[in-house]
């Protein structure tokens, strides 16, 4: 048997011990729920999902039962130690056994949780992991349903971590057991209050050590607190003078947290993190305010899935979908419609994107099925899901949202009085952000969280894209005191499906071209960029994603709504116009319309994006001039193509240049 071990976090004292979390990602044996030949099974690699069939648009793709087996070797050295399995992602519900007895369930697909197989485990010899997986839909797991593919499988890393008898708890709704609250922050000081779960047995006296250290190294401030048998937590706080404030895109700074449990002068458990510190908020007139400046949020929606692999993404894919959304100047991020991987959220406090995270409570939109069921089990589960969002994601200096539900509707089963528990819970376990919501409806569900967003679609599913400007005013007229946004917009386009003109589609056709996409989004954005009172807008969606029952563009199976494609191997070029907008800092000029290279007409409009203030086009070598533009677009009109191929380019003096060929 192979072994990976995998050390990520280590102690640097001579002396004492911290706990070992070693990846148990590989040597895995998956079987489909419904084998039953014994011998019979494909070895596999986490992350894994088993949905092929949902990325092939196969509507009724399986959800049931999956099993996932591994042998495990425990040695003898670690007798009188903790020993924990730690997973960060499984899809739907999941059940683990230790050499066939019954340890765990969770339930719930998108947070981590941890089991203690201590009792279970046989020191010496071979264990038998066990994981059985159900992502059947069951009216009492969120989420009920959803325009995403909901895939099977263990598709984050699993941990195994071993601890010292005393070590901080796992058992806090999947979280670390550390909890750091920043209180009174200001450019002139900061408090820091930081709270610790603790497991074992205090046989000698025992402290908390903690240590916060900037971004060089450099201790900061530094505090012990001694730790009492009769509590299993414990709080110190920190006053910081002078801090570097995480200030969004422009400085996400981020300082170094150490807190270790010691006792008997040993170190026997140590966790690390990164915080930033920020103050921020909403004013239903002016928008969004960080550390006490206006910050309009252009935003994105992200799913986690891609093309090919699910929703069993590796690092690399994670930080390639940050480094495709910071190109187009993104300064904030809906994490839809679920929790996603912590390295998302790592990877926002370090890249300064402002965060709405959310729990899967998603209604019907336009489909026929609820979102909500009043029964004590499902209403549980929700809560359970929130509480496991925002104390797994605590300290993350991104997250200033916690979104409590998308699309639900008051028919049937009324959820607003459920929203208000969910609403109290959340500031109960959170009092220093906000809650917000994705709307559709009209009424009192649009009165429950601190402040609100709608998912409006003028121009795709009904009327003009210039709409959303009447209707913004309507409603910012209508709640004066609320704080308003829009929580998504969006056009489907197929890079493969290019018209001349420019026509409005039907949504649900199999055809979606480019250029309306494009102008869709060209519209709004002139529609939002002057209604400051719009504290966000997040566009729907950053990339296309799997949603199996949609028969519609240029496949089954996919939301096509993407700035980018499902591979992320293609920008289309409503991604150009907003990074034309949006990202002052990267020079760059674009060719729209690049893919219709075969044109009916010699007569052509040429449209090019840039972030320059001029921008120059020439036609087969002979220039056509310089042109000013208006929200990052430049048109030419009436350019007369030669028979046969032409060439295009389009030069600004600090973006270079970019070229194409059009034949007519």
């Amino acid at each position: 048997m192979k072994y990976f071990f995998l050390f990520l976090l280590g102690c640097l004292t001579f002396t004492g011990w911290c706990r070992e979390v070693i990846s148990l990602n590989h040597s895995w044996r998956f079987t489909p729920g419904y084998e039953t030949a014994k011998g019979v099974y494909a070895e596999i690699t986490l992350p894994h999902m088993w949905n092929q069939d949902a990325l092939a648009g196969k509507a009724d793709y399986y959800r049931g039962l999956g099993n996932y087996e591994r042998e495990l070797v425990i040695p003898e050295a670690w007798k009188g130690k903790k020993l924990y399995l730690y997973f960060k992602g499984v899809n739907t519900v999941a059940n683990l056994f230790v050499n066939g007895k019954h340890v765990k369930e969770h339930r719930g697909g998108y947070t981590a949780f941890a089991a203690d197989i201590t009792p279970y485990v046989k020191f010496g010899e071979k264990n038998v992991i066990w994981v059985r997986v159900n992502n059947a839909p069951q009216l009492d797991v969120m989420p009920l349903l959803g325009d995403f593919n909901m895939y099977g499988g263990i598709y984050r890393d699993v941990e195994l971590v071993v601890a010292e008898p005393l070590h901080f708890s796992l058992f806090d709704f999947g979280s670390r057991g550390i909890y750091v609250s920043q209180e009174n922050v200001s450019r002139e000081k900061a408090d820091l209050r930081v709270k610790a779960l603790w497991e074992g047995e205090l046989n000698a006296p025992a402290v908390l050590r903690f240590s916060l250290k900037d971004a060089e190294g450099k201790e900061i401030a530094g505090k012990e607190q001694t730790l009492f048998s009769e509590r299993h937590s414990v709080e110190l706080s920190v006053e910081v003078e002078k801090p570097h404030l995480w200030n969004g895109r422009s400085d996400p700074y981020l300082y170094h947290i150490s807190v270790e449990l010691v006792t008997g002068g040993e170190v026997t458990d140590r966790i690390e993190d990164r915080v930033g510190f920020r103050y921020f908020r909403v004013d239903p007139d002016k928008g969004f305010f960080l550390n006490g400046e206006h910050l309009p949020l252009k935003g994105v929606c992200r799913h986690q899935d891609r093309a090919e692999i699910g929703n069993a993404l590796l690092p690399l894919h994670h930080r390639e979908d940050m480094e495709i959304m910071a190109e187009m100047g993104v300064n904030a991020v809906r994490l839809a419609h679920y929790p996603q991987d912590k390295m998302m959220y790592d990877l926002c406090d370090e890249y300064g994107f402002v965060v709405w995270a959310e729990i899967p409570f998603v209604g019907p939109g336009g489909y026929r099925d609820k979102g909500f069921v009043d029964q004590p089990s499902f209403k549980e589960n929700g809560k359970d899901q929130l509480r496991e969002l925002i104390l797994q994601n605590y300290n993350h200096p991104s997250i200033c949202f916690w979104g409590l539900f998308n699309e639900l509707k008051q028919a049937g089963d009324d959820p607003v009085d459920y929203i208000m528990e969910l609403n109290r819970l959340a500031h109960q376990l959170d009092s220093g952000r906000l809650t917000t919501s994705a709307s559709n409806q009209g009424g009192r569900i649009n009165e429950l969280t601190d402040v609100v967003a709608w998912n409006m679609y003028y121009g795709w599913y009904g009327g003009e894209p210039s709409g959303i400007g009447g209707w913004a005013d309507e409603v910012h007229k209508r709640y004066p005191r609320r704080a308003i946004g829009i929580s998504e917009y969006g056009a489907g386009a197929s890079v493969l499906h290019q018209q001349e003109d420019l026509v409005k589609t039907v949504a649900g056709s199999y055809w979606h071209p480019e250029n309306w996409q494009t102008y869709f989004h060209e519209e709004h954005w002139k529609a939002i960029d002057s209604r400051p009172f719009l504290w966000g807008t997040f566009v729907w969606n950053m990339f296309d994603f799997g949603a199996a029952h949609r028969k519609e563009g240029e496949m089954n199976g996919k939301n096509d709504k993407g700035l980018v494609t499902f591979d992320r191997k293609v920008k289309k070029d409503a991604f150009y116009f907003y990074k034309a907008n949006w990202n002052r800092d990267d020079p760059f000029v674009y060719i729209a319309g690049r893919r219709l290279t075969k044109r009916s007409e010699a007569l052509q409009t040429i449209k090019v994006y840039s972030n320059q203030p001029l921008v120059e086009l020439s036609l087969n070598g002979r220039s056509l001039g310089k042109k000013k533009g208006e929200y990052g677009t430049f048109v030419w009109n009436g350019v007369e193509l030669h028979k046969g191929v032409n060439e295009i380019v389009a030069r600004t003096k600090a973006g270079g240049e970019d070229k194409i060929l059009l034949e007519w």
